[in-house]
């Protein structure tokens, strides 16, 4: 007879738990892959590295380009051109990038990130002693404008579009290359700003940059989340104020800048991660 009441309690509990489920899967409205990444993600918590959660509800996502977007073809393309030199050309390449944009940020000397790709180009060939042919600088810069999104990139998104977040980018490529990406990979519908920083002449790690999302989405600081590629990155987002997610693909170990990020994970699956604990009962 006990056995029986508590067979028929059991099974009201699974009904009103199931129930339960059924309307939070109603609530989201997005596809059950989608929803089973969710799943996943609140009872496999072993993705996220390191973990603060944030006081304020999260409101927004401001992406950098690289967490959305893949460079490694960028690396294939430079070994193509340059068997054996690929590389170590990338390496010389990518911190002439940057240090062309910052100096001549602090130079008072603005060129976008194209320009500053094109002349790092030039001179870390030059560097090296390779034949840098107008054929090959245009065919390695061209993969700018035409950047792959990372395999879990499409369904992620979604997940923290149906949370009802807003995603922007704010980064200091150009708009035009972040559109140009966005749409070739059918992006561009879950994204309600492209923010480059190039609208102000600048680069981040400049305040000014960081802050204009905060004048776009009329939002406090507090309430969008930055998600950072490089480490630098995160330091510079944190100096703002911005709580702060590294999306660590390539493992790079923490930069020595007095910052520590709000969470980390090797892909966006620990993003998902953190906003829904963050979130949850706010």
């Amino acid at each position: 007879m006990h056995s029986a009441r508590n067979e028929h309690v059991n099974w009201i509990t699974f009904v009103y738990r199931y129930r339960a489920y059924k309307r939070r899967l109603l609530m989201y409205k997005i596809n059950k892959k989608i929803l089973m990444a969710i799943f996943l993600s609140l009872f496999f918590t072993g993705n996220v590295h390191s973990e603060k959660l944030i006081t304020p509800k999260i409101k927004a996502i401001a992406f950098d380009a690289f967490p959305i977007f893949d460079p490694r073809p960028i690396a294939k393309a430079a070994e193509e051109a340059f068997p054996g030199q690929g590389e170590k050309l990338m390496i010389e390449w990518r911190s002439r990038i940057f240090e062309y944009q910052w100096l001549r940020g602090l130079g008072g000397r603005y060129e976008n990130f194209m320009r500053a790709a094109e002349s790092g180009l030039v001179f870390s060939a030059r560097k090296m002693s390779l034949e840098l042919t107008l054929e090959k600088k245009n065919k390695l810069l061209s993969e700018f404008m035409n950047l792959n999104a990372w395999p879990d990139a499409r369904t992620s998104v979604k997940v923290l579009k149906g949370m009802g977040l807003e995603l922007v980018f704010l980064s200091n490529m150009t708009e035009e290359m972040l559109s140009n990406g966005l749409k070739k990979e059918r992006l561009d519908k879950f994204f309600t700003l492209i923010i480059s920083t190039d609208s102000i002449d600048s680069y981040k790690p400049d305040p000014e940059a960081y802050n204009l999302a905060v004048e776009k989405l009329s939002l406090k600081k507090e309430e969008i989340l930055f998600v950072a590629f490089a480490g630098w990155d995160v330091a510079g987002a944190k100096w703002y104020g911005y709580p702060t997610f590294w999306v660590n693909r390539l493992g790079a170990p923490l930069e020595e800048l007095g910052e520590i990020p709000n969470g980390s994970s090797r892909d966006l699956s620990g993003l998902i991660e953190f906003v829904l604990k963050n979130n949850q009962g706010k």
